[in-house]
């Protein structure tokens, strides 16, 4: 479905459902909206914030011709430790199949990732990510660059507190947010700007989501009075441009 999630397009969710396992996961928005949905009578989540599996959901970004950008499961994390390794693989699978399209890969569980990294088919079209939310999860940047995956980003959201020594060799893309919600938990400026100049003195593309709060849209996203939405090149645009130089040659 379509997302409101201000750095994709779409979500797909072949996994719903999580647990907590770090200071970022105390306020998950995914579990409040999982829950309002099972109380409307929603099917895919009569379990509420439980993992499960949709099997019937796995093969379905095959049909979209178009090309989108798609964050894969908001909702969940596919490296839960609930997901079997073998739907793991349907899932990388189906994004093989894809080209057209770029997914977005999120997890907290970077040793999982890491350890599983070795069995999946790692093509330009999965952007994969973990989340550092304070300066103790910096051990999955670690997990990550050590991936083989072709587009390595991090999600610096909820951003907790300050990250000012975080090491972005071998990183193509650094998101920015504060904690958003009723209980949401304060950002300072002087984090979100220190992770900015890192970003622009090692040449990563930077996108600052928003500052989060309790109402978010009056919050805003705007940094040094401007947006902040930089990116790696898409899929499709980089088979394009793939196409370019081939012709061009």
């Amino acid at each position: 479905m379509r997302s409101r999630i201000e750095w994709t397009e779409y979500s797909w969710n072949p996994v719903t459902g999580c647990t907590k396992i770090s200071p970022g996961c105390a306020h998950c928005y995914a579990e409040r909206f999982a829950e309002r949905l099972k109380a409307m009578g929603n099917r895919r989540y009569a379990q509420g914030f439980d993992v499960h599996i949709h099997t019937d959901l796995v093969l379905s970004p095959v049909r979209w011709k178009r090309p989108r950008v798609i964050f894969v499961n908001s909702m969940s994390d596919l490296f839960h430790d609930k997901v079997p390794t073998e739907f793991i693989e349907e899932v990388f699978h189906t994004m093989n199949r894809c080209p057209q399209h770029t997914f977005q890969v999120l997890t907290k569980r970077s040793q999982r990732l890491l350890d599983l990294s070795a069995r999946l088919k790692w093509t330009h079209n999965i952007w994969m990510g973990v989340s550092v939310e304070n300066a103790d999860m910096m051990h999955r940047i670690r997990d990550l660059v050590l991936t083989n995956a072709k587009v390595k980003f991090l999600s610096c959201e909820p951003l907790l507190a300050p990250l000012d020594q975080l090491p972005l060799k071998g990183i193509d893309w650094v998101i920015v947010g504060g904690e958003s919600g009723p209980n949401a938990r304060p950002m300072k400026e002087e984090w979100v700007l220190s992770i900015r100049d890192q970003c622009i003195a090692s040449d990563v593309p930077y996108f600052f989501k928003q500052w989060g709060g309790k109402n978010k849209k009056a919050s805003g996203r705007l940094l040094d009075g401007r947006t902040w939405d930089q990116k790696p090149a898409l899929a499709h645009e980089t088979s394009h441009t793939r196409q370019l130089q081939l012709t061009e040659t």
